[in-house]
């Protein structure tokens, strides 16, 4: 079997890596879904949103937060279950981290770098970095 490359976490701090990262998902997704949602209803009714336009903008607003919900429950799945042992494919984490770095990326390009964003691409830095394929992964046990 290949050793993992140089200066690599070993498989058990990857997997915790990736649990921690995954229940950052799970807790902003509540902040979105409730505390950002208020927000978002002050700001609706300072600038007089029409009903309708402040419904369609509700709606993308939950669904993402709901989206960000499964986003962290699929990454808790995966991570615990190679914990114990279970041979649960990284991918659809994998997947995930990298949207999160794309969009923190292009909200932070579009917002002038403002730092709020990093809410993205923090988890998704840290979801790469648990997922990432390595020598030695075809063993889903953190060893």
């Amino acid at each position: 079997m290949n050793a993992p490359p140089a200066g690599a976490p070993p498989a058990r701090a990857r997997l915790i890596i990736g649990i921690v990262a995954s229940a950052l998902l799970v807790l902003s997704s509540a902040a979105h879904s409730i505390l950002g949602a208020m927000q978002m209803e002050a700001e609706f009714a300072k600038a007089g949103v029409p009903d309708d336009l402040a419904l369609g903008l509700r709606a993308g607003w939950q669904f993402g937060g709901a989206a960000m919900l499964v986003f962290g429950l699929i990454g808790l799945d995966a991570f615990v279950g190679r914990l114990r042992g279970r041979a649960v494919p990284l991918r659809p984490v994998l997947l995930t981290a990298v949207m999160y770095l794309l969009f923190g990326a292009w909200a932070l390009a579009m917002s002038g770098f403002d730092p709020f964003f990093s809410v993205f691409v923090v988890p998704g830095v840290l979801l790469l970095a648990a997922a990432w394929p390595r020598a030695g992964d075809d063993a889903p046990s953190a060893g």
